[in-house]
């Protein structure tokens, strides 16, 4: 099934492109309270945002995605301690992957289900980074929410996502345990595991091998980078829950096309 815009009319596609951007922008902003919040078990709805360094509340005129950090040249408007650059970063992350799944799939029930998997990977893509964490929360209902779409996503039966799933938890597992056995410590977190069986839930088994090989190979890049310029040592913890993410959020739009060149 052909990946193509479900709704071409030339005279209302910008008008939609652009309120999408806008609400992926949007989302985005929220999905900076759940980055921020969920590691340190606060409520992601209240209390209002409030500025991490001194803990005033940011007025809702300062609090809009992306152009409000131009505004504010990049500082808190009370104490004038710099701002993050990953705010707005992530807000333009979920803004053009809104973009992305419009031009794909259209407004369809596929926008919406590869909408939250794609929100889902960026948030745990970045508190793993942060934290070192990949919430439960997130990558548990994860795994639910993309085999039980899976029933009416066309681009994915039940089976593959189940198989996603099995074979995304099986593989990681035995890596888990085999890291252990000849190096007797963990190498890698169970939340690594469940965010790969989430994986594949949502994108199927072919992609897990995808998404599995990329962010290996992008790990093995960046560990080289820390330990022969950085001087880390080898008992660093890298966030391979990140690694997973960047791979995933491409694996959405051309996995397929990817894999049959790889088998092809």
């Amino acid at each position: 099934m052909d990946r193509t815009l479900y709704f071409q009319d030339p005279f209302f596609s910008p008008f939609i492109q652009t309120y999408l951007f806008l609400l992926g922008s949007i989302v985005g902003s929220f999905l900076n309270v759940c980055i921020y919040r969920i590691p340190l078990h606060k409520s992601i709805v209240t209390p209002r945002s409030r500025c991490p360094q001194c803990d005033s509340r940011i007025p809702w005129y300062h609090n809009v995605p992306i152009l409000s950090y131009v505004w504010l040249r990049g500082k808190c408007f009370n104490c004038t301690q710099r701002i993050s650059p990953v705010y707005p970063v992530v807000e333009l992350m979920t803004a053009f992957l809104f973009l992305l799944l419009y031009r794909y799939f259209g407004i369809s029930v596929v926008f919406v289900i590869y909408a939250y998997f794609g929100c889902s990977v960026i948030a745990l893509m970045f508190i793993d980074y942060y934290h070192r964490l990949l919430p439960a929360r997130i990558t548990f209902s994860g795994v639910a929410i993309g085999f039980a779409t899976s029933f009416v996503n066309p681009y994915i039966g039940w089976m593959d996502s189940l198989k996603g799933l099995l074979f995304g938890a099986a593989i990681l597992l035995f890596v888990f345990f085999a890291f252990k056995w000849i190096r007797k410590k963990e190498g890698l977190g169970d939340g690594d595991i469940v965010m790969l069986a989430m994986v594949g839930a949502f994108l199927g088994w072919q992609n897990v091998l995808l998404v599995l090989f990329l962010s290996s190979l992008l790990g093995s890049l960046i560990g080289f980078v820390f330990i022969f310029f950085l001087k880390k040592g080898p008992d660093f913890l890298y966030p391979y829950g990140t690694f997973i993410g960047a791979a995933a959020l491409p694996a959405i739009f051309w996995g397929e096309r990817a894999w049959n060149l790889f088998i092809g």
